[in-house]
């Protein structure tokens, strides 16, 4: 289903990524981290949903319908450091930032730092080409509210 998606993302010299597609792979990002401690509770959806309909102006409905998309496309993409670079390479870095606050939003959604979802979140920033410094203010960022 996703096939020319994810062939057309990890292109050695990726175009940007249309509006809904760049969605899509951001969102499968958070979907990734959500996963990461094979614990997906229904907490960690409920933020995706509503980081996804916070930063896209979506419905709710809208909102899960990305994020189920996103759970298939994330069970597809290829590894996570093919995955992050190739969104590096066509997503702005602003937007990067935003992608890894809300990325430590759903890390800290059940109320549990687990470590692989710390683990996960450090390399995918770094990967991101965010940096240690702005990974941590997205963190604090995230803590607070």
């Amino acid at each position: 289903m996703f096939a020319d998606f994810l062939s057309r993302l990890v292109q050695p010299d990726p175009a940007p990524l249309p509006d809904s597609d760049a969605r899509l792979a951001l969102a499968a990002l958070l979907v990734r981290i959500a996963r990461s401690d094979n614990d997906y509770a229904p907490a960690e959806k409920d933020r995706i949903d509503r980081i996804l309909a916070r930063r896209y102006d979506l419905s709710p409905f809208e909102a899960s319908d990305l994020r189920q998309q996103a759970e298939s496309l994330e069970g597809e993409a290829p590894d996570t450091v093919r995955f992050t670079r190739a969104i590096k390479d066509a997503v702005p870095y602003d937007h990067r930032l935003g992608v890894v606050e809300s990325l430590w939003q759903v890390v800290l959604a059940d109320g549990e730092r687990a470590q692989e979802e710390d683990a996960l979140l450090r390399l995918v920033a770094k990967l991101l080409g965010v940096s240690d410094v702005d990974s941590a203010m997205a963190r604090q960022r995230a803590e607070r509210g």
